[in-house]
């Protein structure tokens, strides 16, 4: 009675942590401090707040599926100024769905794009980086296909080496997801990288999809964007999916709005598949998206109390435990020999929650696991809170 393919999902890495921490007392006479999940604690923005206010009426109304036409224009114009994209390039009433936050539409976008094998057929894979997004396995299973997870390591700059892929197996690719900046990672990937995976896909004939969630996170240069890549080729985007989301860019997790860009036919049929599960927005929430997205002010606002927090753990880590500043996104990787035994020691010593690089990863064949070494630190504070936390994790270390 129940599918069984439910079986081959991994659990989520909030459930491993809370398994191994959680019958362990934090240390006494210390407040706990959670440096584990990705939420934002930045003050979402006020346009926010008064656009959802402006258009509280609206939530009496059924919204349409593919948003409003004014969040789709401001979410094309945002991405032509972004990515200096030639104007037309984006077609908002064609290459643009609008999402509840990324998270449900990264899963459900593998149900799309994948073919599932007939009888005696091998199943298609969908290529997966590890460390890697929980969200990411779990569409590749429940769209019928074999994730392949491919090793993203310091020595490519943590993503997974594209020469080493064996044609084989990238013809029975129906997907490739990748994050970039890279999370838990923040290394960003080079044109000639993002090039070169879109040749790939267009080669093999798989979908390219590009999880960019954290794109307006970033240290030093804007990361260079798969549209970009479109565009330095001429303009297409067959092959090509891009996510982005507001919960990072604009500290509005709760709003759950995003959207998805790319290939006219892929975006058409995704949002049938939605308006089947009833996934649309509401016209309020939609108002608010188009004022974060038409807004630029806030984001560099946002993004220097990021960069203020890269320069506290710099000068608290130095080059300790393998310390770099993150090109993109905020989250510290550390190397520090054992992350599942550091996790534990930080929460008895110091009350700090922290999350082992081997809950992100998966072991190769040899039994290697990637995280193993490592562990994330989320940089969601305020930087006073960020600084306290950071000074006391490193003399716990």
């Amino acid at each position: 009675m129940i599918n069984s393919e439910l079986s081959h999902l991994r659990g989520s890495p909030f459930d491993a942590l809370r398994s191994l921490l959680d019958p362990l007392p934090p240390a006494q006479n210390t407040e706990p401090t959670i440096l584990t999940i990705g939420e934002p604690q930045h003050k979402p923005p006020q346009l926010m707040i008064d656009a959802l206010r402006a258009n509280e009426h609206l939530y009496g109304k059924y919204p349409p599926v593919g948003g409003t036409a004014e969040l789709r224009s401001a979410i094309a114009g945002w991405l032509t100024r972004r990515y200096a994209l030639p104007e037309g390039m984006i077609e908002a009433d064609q290459n643009i769905a609008p999402v509840n936050g990324t998270k449900e539409a990264l899963y459900m976008i593998a149900s799309v794009i994948t073919e599932r094998a007939g009888h005696n057929q091998p199943k298609p894979v969908i290529l997966l980086p590890t460390p890697y997004y929980h969200v990411y396995h779990a569409a590749a299973v429940m769209a019928g296909a074999d994730p392949t997870f491919l090793p993203a390591g310091p020595d490519t700059h943590f993503f997974p080496d594209l020469d080493a892929l064996e044609p084989n197996l990238l013809d029975r690719a129906s997907a490739f997801y990748l994050c970039n900046p890279s999370n838990p990672q923040g290394t960003v990937a080079s044109a000639e990288y993002l090039s070169a995976a879109l040749a790939l896909a267009r080669k093999h004939d798989f979908m390219l999809i590009v999880d960019e969630c954290y794109s307006e996170i970033y240290d030093k240069t804007p990361p260079t964007g798969i549209l970009e890549i479109c565009a330095m080729s001429g303009g297409a985007l067959d092959h090509v999916l891009a996510f982005h989301s507001l919960s990072k860019r604009s500290s509005a997790a709760g709003l759950r709005s995003g959207f998805c860009v790319g290939e006219r036919d892929i975006i058409k049929t995704f949002l049938n598949l939605r308006n089947f599960a009833g996934a649309a927005s509401p016209l309020p929430v939609c108002a608010a998206a188009a004022a974060l997205w038409n807004d630029d002010i806030h984001v560099t606002e946002n993004r220097a109390l990021y960069r203020e927090k890269f320069d506290i753990a710099e000068e608290i880590f130095g080059s300790k435990f393998g310390f770099y500043r993150p090109e993109g996104g905020f989250f510290l990787w550390l190397d520090v020999g054992d992350g599942v035994e550091s996790a534990v020691r930080l929460w008895t010593k110091a009350a700090i929650r922290v999350l082992p690089g081997k809950f992100l990863s998966v072991a190769d064949s040899d039994g290697v696991n990637p995280g193993d070494p490592y562990i994330r630190i989320a940089l969601v504070s305020p930087p006073e809170n960020s600084k306290e936390a950071l000074t006391r994790l490193a003399n716990s270390l």
